[in-house]
């Protein structure tokens, strides 16, 4: 049966009955595609743990996921949206929380958990992050600006290439599914967005590495050499492992996959 949420015209209405507009400092875009709807929930079984999805909006995902048997519990930073989502999921067994997604104690949450949303663009990139960090997670399954799933899925010596593709690798298995247009959307963004799956790989965080990675990008327009020359590194132990590695002094960051930052990292840390 096709959800009621996804007809622009009930967005319309169930928005204007509650005195609600879309919020853009939120970036909050409300999916409105049943097939795309269809295709997220596929994409996101299947349901080996409990489900968390940020910014419900709605409620319109969050509804699909619960129908569909997940155990979800949604995160909405917007108060002003509790109204409608205690009426759209009434009966479902959803559990809500009104709190910042940025700043919930995601180390906390079972493991094996799974995240399957529509994130707002202006905390996707810190959050994914963030929840990569954590370990804590068997799969995480979102749309963002197709700007943002090119970043983090692009290769080695491809524009989009830059330190959140290689925070991604190193963490996780990452699929650019399928791309979903502005009219998917009410109101529709002036972007494209992609849906993202990531399947972590279960390797904890390495700071001294994204220390590394982060300065290397840090100034991109200069050689690697030079930009961990400006970020502080020592020049010796740089010099001798760009030749370690027989990697030219012009080479730069872009060029480098996570494998050869790896070992950059091990070289010039610990001289080995």
């Amino acid at each position: 049966m096709p959800n009621p949420l996804t007809s622009p015209k009930t967005v319309r209405e169930l928005l204007s009955r509650h005195g609600l507009f879309a919020d853009k400092r939120l970036g909050q875009n409300f999916l409105v595609s049943e097939a795309h709807l269809r295709r997220i929930v596929e994409a996101a079984k299947p349901f080996t743990g409990p489900v968390f999805e940020v910014g419900p909006g709605l409620g319109v995902l969050t509804r699909a996921l619960a129908e569909a048997g997940a155990e979800v519990t949604a995160l909405e930073k917007d108060t002003r949206l509790k109204p409608v989502l205690e009426e759209t999921l009434r009966g479902l067994p959803v559990r809500l929380l009104f709190q910042d997604a940025l700043r919930f104690p995601w180390e906390g949450v079972p493991e094996g958990s799974l995240l399957v949303a529509n994130l707002p663009y202006n905390i996707a990139t810190p959050l994914v992050t963030q929840l990569l960090k954590t370990g804590r997670f068997a799969r995480l399954v979102f749309l963002v600006q197709k700007e943002v799933a090119e970043r983090m899925t692009a290769r080695p010596g491809s524009p989009a290439y830059g330190v959140l593709s290689l925070r991604v690798a190193h963490h996780a298995r990452a699929e650019k599914l399928f791309d979903l247009p502005p009219g998917a959307f009410f109101p529709p963004p002036k972007v494209q967005s992609s849906l993202v799956r990531l399947t972590p790989l279960g390797v904890p965080d390495d700071p001294e590495l994204f220390r590394l990675v982060e300065a290397a990008f840090g100034q991109r327009r200069k050689t690697l050499k030079n930009a961990l020359l400006a970020a502080g590194y020592p020049r010796e132990r740089v010099v001798q492992a760009l030749a370690a590695l027989r990697l030219s002094e012009k080479v730069r960051a872009e060029d480098l996959d996570l494998p050869l930052f790896q070992t950059l990292k091990s070289l010039i840390y610990t001289g080995e």
